[in-house]
């Protein structure tokens, strides 16, 4: 079995801390407030603000095979999080060792790094084995261990639900870019290295830059969207058209793409890596009769993106 007793080997011990946990998907409104909580916690108490994020998601440790698709990888989550506020963002390998972990052994494995002096949670978290470490169970004890408990409530969002990554990757798979920005507070986030392609879009005019994920991104519905693209060496946030589809009109079945064009753009972007913020939904992809048809309709997405994306 793996040794559980420094869960956080390899990261230089902290020091009195307030902290907060979770999988931190896309850092969300509701993840921010507990990180602004946690900073308040930790200035109160002379304490750094620590966000510890696990990596895998549990859900994918406790259903072997099942896999989330992630609103942001986790190194844009772990910048996010000191975005937030946090001193230290830092992620967790959360394994089955850690998973079958009561939560008074949990706490206790990351006392070598982290002398808690504060707990940052919502009525909905639960950590250690069997979710067991929940808001009563910590209160009972904490005062003994030598820390507080800081309950926060969860934001509620724009149509007074929760503000989860859940819901922003539901509302996100539903094509409906505008909710998935009000939970997540910004524009959906896609980051993909360029690889080559068939070289159609640019037989069309339309050059695009074919993503390729090192991770399982939680994609938008099938269509065209108006959004902002950066990479190395081109200006942040570069107007662009983003589609995401399975090109109907050249293929009857074929994997799901991710390709972007950037407007007003005549450069290299191989084997780069582009991030991508998708801003709002122009329209489903659907099959054209002919190739003149669909060069037509991409001009006119074309003026739709500026309209969108002019400052």
């Amino acid at each position: 079995m793996a040794d559980t007793t420094h869960l956080l080997r390899g990261v230089a011990p902290i020091g009195p801390a307030a902290l907060c946990m979770g999988v931190f998907d896309g850092v969300h409104l509701g993840h921010r407030a507990l990180v602004a909580a946690t900073r308040r916690a930790g200035d109160e108490r002379g304490a750094s603000a620590v966000a510890l994020l696990f990596d895998p998601p549990p859900l994918e440790v406790i259903r072997p095979g099942h896999r989330i698709p992630r609103l942001a990888p986790v190194g844009e989550n772990l910048r996010r999080l000191r975005e937030a506020g946090a001193d230290v963002a830092t992620a967790l390998d959360f394994t089955p060792e850690v998973r079958d972990m009561p939560p008074d052994a949990f706490l206790a494995a990351l006392a070598p790094t982290i002398e808690l002096r504060a707990l940052v949670m919502t009525p909905e978290s639960a950590f250690g084995r069997a979710r067991a470490g929940t808001p009563e169970l910590v209160r009972g004890h904490a005062s003994e261990a030598g820390f507080d408990l800081v309950l926060l409530e969860p934001l509620t969002g724009d149509d007074a639900g929760p503000a989860s990554s859940t819901r922003a990757r539901e509302r996100l798979a539903a094509g409906d870019v505008a909710g998935a920005s009000a939970i997540l507070g910004r524009p959906p986030y896609l980051a993909g290295t360029v690889v080559r392609g068939d070289a159609r879009g640019r037989e069309l005019g339309y050059p695009t830059a074919n993503l390729a994920f090192d991770y399982l991104p939680a994609l938008p519905a099938l269509g065209i969207y108006a959004g902002r693209a950066t990479a190395p060496g081109t200006r942040p946030g570069h107007p662009a058209l983003v589609s995401v589809g399975v090109r109907p009109t050249f293929k009857d079945a074929a994997p799901v793409l991710v390709e972007v064009h950037l407007l007003d753009f005549d450069g290299d972007l191989y084997d780069l890596r582009l991030e991508v913020e998708v801003v709002a939904r122009i329209r489903d992809e659907f099959r054209f009769a002919s190739v003149e048809s669909l060069v037509v309709q991409m001009h006119d997405d074309e003026s739709q993106a500026r309209a969108i994306l002019e400052p």
